[in-house]
Parts: C-alpha cells; sequence; structure tokens
C-alpha cells in the first residue's frame, strides 16, 4: 500500500485569524486526485454511490424487506404498485398510511434504520417533519407513508395502478 506524504505549501492565514498556516487549495486537490488514480489502479477505489458495507440485494428482497417493517410497525392499507416498465424512478412504490404524524414519521424512522443495519442501505428521506407524506427513497423501491386524509387528497394510487381499461387491453380474454 502506498502512502502519500504531504507536500503542501503552506501559507499563512490571515482570513482566519489563526497563526498557523493553511495548505493552498490547489495542493491539497492535487493530493487528493494523486490518491484517487493510484487506488482506481489498484482496484480499491469503491463506487461513491454506494456505502462499503452495502449488501447486493435484488429489488424483489428489498420489497419484501420494506413490507415486512411497515407490518411490523403497524403501517395500514399497504399497496404495492410495480413500476418495473412504466417508469425509471424504481421497480416498486409502496403507499401506507400512519394512523398520526408521529406514527407516520417513526414508521419512517424504523424503516430507514432496519435498511441500514440488515443491508447497509442509506436511504433518502423527505417530509418527515411535518409527518402528513414521508416518502422514502431506498432506489429501487420508493415508499410513500401518509396520514389518511392526506393520502385520500392525493390519490397516487389511482395515478400509478394500471386502471380496468388498461387491464382489459392488456388481455384480451378478460374483454
Amino acid at each position: 500500500m502506498k502512502s502519500f506524504a504531504c507536500a503542501a505549501t503552506l501559507q499563512p492565514d490571515p482570513a482566519s485569524g489563526r497563526n498557523g498556516a493553511q495548505p493552498l487549495e490547489d495542493d491539497v486537490l492535487s493530493l487528493q486526485t494523486a490518491a484517487a488514480s493510484t487506488a482506481a489502479n489498484t482496484g480499491s477505489l469503491v463506487h461513491a454511490m454506494t456505502s462499503p458495507t452495502e449488501k447486493d440485494i435484488s429489488s424483489e428482497e428489498l420489497l419484501v424487506a420494506v413490507l415486512n417493517s411497515l407490518d411490523d410497525d403497524k403501517a395500514e392499507d399497504i399497496v404495492q404498485i410495480d413500476l418495473r416498465g412504466k417508469s425509471s424512478i424504481g421497480d416498486y412504490m409502496v403507499i401506507c398510511s400512519g394512523r398520526s404524524s408521529r406514527q407516520v414519521g417513526a414508521i419512517a424512522e424504523k424503516l430507514m434504520d432496519r435498511l441500514k443495519q440488515a443491508y447497509g442501505r442509506l436511504s433518502r428521506i423527505e417530509g418527515k417533519e411535518t409527518g402528513d407524506w414521508v416518502l422514502i427513497d431506498t432506489g429501487d423501491v420508493v415508499v410513500h407513508v401518509f396520514r389518511p386524509e392526506v393520502r385520500e387528497f392525493y390519490q397516487l394510487e389511482k395515478m400509478w395502478m394500471p386502471s380496468a381499461a388498461d387491464a382489459a387491453s392488456a388481455d384480451p380474454a378478460k374483454a
């Protein structure tokens, strides 16, 4: 393993008011670029978008983990929608309800914690502060947790689920 000596040029930093010195930005960037280049050549560069401990699981396994977590936390009216071939935002969408803002936030927080613990999967979350509608993006599965009134207002299921007319045209035997 190679190690890099810091050969950055130091200059006094009057703006910070400290007596110490700061390395020049260009020198620091050059050292970082050299370190990344060496790591890439030795094959030790980890992809920037994945956690080093993230386990490789299929979208179906992730969906099962999400559904189990929601069920454990007493989420209500759980609906799963297959998005494969319809959208590039993910393979599945899950919509569910919590009875209160507090429960909606808790369901979302527990789901994120469980996915992080079990799979090393870091999820992104939006809306947890208000607790009316929380979106959790796990990558392959997008989860919406609503309060019942907010869910009724937005009706995401109607937007994403196939309608009866679409199902009939896809399957001529049912028409």
